[in-house]
């Protein structure tokens, strides 16, 4: 079972939501682009989900938890240490990164001295988001998120070209694209197609005719939503719905 839950008050611009996943059954749950990054906390210890640009499986055994915040899009910053693009397509322990690696003892210090079976999902995600917030008041200009990154998501989003973003934004195509690699950790081509592919996911699960879905979303066609969605999900729509 997944569940979201609204952010902290004090994380809600920086996250999208906190969320925890259960599994009554071994289980393969397959995860799509969405330009998020996620820090989840799993049986293995805490790790880092970079933005994805393909369908990545995530394998859980019967009776396993996960507990994880999502940042939105464009919103991390540089709050773990490395640049977004070296976490693409990577889940990475936060052990590897620069200031990250005493966080598993941070959270279970924070949780006391019970059996770790013990602690309820709800009290992990407190303690986590408690953690993040932690970091992003103490890392100062080193968390920072570039104030034109919703801009630049959205004016990709409308389907307006790369060359006509950087433009209305007032950078070079250059500009664009490094702005764009250090906030969301894909080039704007790729930004767009997944901004793209998770409107025309929205509109889908809404009820709306597939056909009316391309033309809504931007793309060309019926046949051009099908295969973009293909490419980034490995499946058709319909198993997506």
């Amino acid at each position: 079972m997944y569940v979201e839950r609204s952010p902290s008050a004090v994380l809600a611009g920086r996250l999208a939501c906190a969320w925890h996943r259960t599994s009554e059954v071994a289980t393969t749950q397959l995860v799509v682009p969405d330009a998020c990054v996620d820090l989840i906390w799993g049986p293995g210890g805490p790790f880092v989900a970079g933005p994805d640009t393909g369908p990545m499986p995530a394998t859980l055994e019967a009776g396993q938890a996960l507990v994880g915040v999502r940042f939105r899009p464009g919103a991390v910053g540089d709050l773990f240490g490395v640049p977004l693009e070296e976490l693409r397509d990577r889940r990475v322990p936060v052990a590897e990164l620069p200031g990250w690696s005493g966080l598993l003892t941070e959270l279970t210090e924070a949780l006391g001295p019970m059996p770790s079976g013990s602690w309820s999902k709800e009290a992990r995600l407190d303690v986590l988001q408690a953690a993040v917030g932690r970091r992003l008041t103490a890392g100062g200009g080193r968390t920072a998120v570039d104030p034109d990154s919703r801009a630049i998501a959205a004016g990709l989003g409308e389907g307006r070209t790369v060359s006509q973003v950087a433009w209305a934004l007032g950078y070079s195509e250059r500009q664009l694209r490094r702005r764009s690699l250090l906030s969301f950790g894909y080039p704007p081509k790729t930004l767009q197609r997944i901004v793209r592919f998770q409107h025309a996911l929205r509109l889908a699960r809404a009820g709306t005719p597939l056909a009316q879905v391309a033309a809504t979303a931007g793309y060309a066609d019926q046949a051009h939503l099908a295969n973009d969605v293909k490419r980034l999900s490995g499946v058709p729509m319909g198993s997506l719905l």
